[in-house]
């Protein structure tokens, strides 16, 4: 089970876990390949990219997951936030 997501933060979780489902598929790869190459679990990363739910996880999960995205964990940060409604806009 994650850690408990502050309310204040429960948007910040799910738009995380969106941009890494989405770049995720960009690159092809499924679940079960991204938590192998992020040295996680698949449920880990199922629970993690889950729409409308804000899961809860380590500094150590997001960058083996930034590392196996091959994504800077600033520029997977910058790109979870929604401005003007589009991904990864600067």
């Amino acid at each position: 089970m994650g850690k408990e997501v502050d309310y204040k933060n429960r948007d910040r979780f799910i738009q995380l876990g969106i941009i890494i489902s989405t770049l995720r598929r960009i690159r092809g790869l499924s679940q079960e390949k991204l938590a192998e190459k992020a040295n996680i679990s698949r449920s880990l990363l199922s629970n993690i990219e889950a729409p409308n739910m804000a899961y809860g996880f380590s500094l150590n999960v997001f960058y083996n997951i930034a590392d196996a995205l091959d994504i800077t964990p600033e520029d997977l940060i910058k790109a979870s936030v929604f401005p003007d409604g589009v991904i990864g806009h600067k």
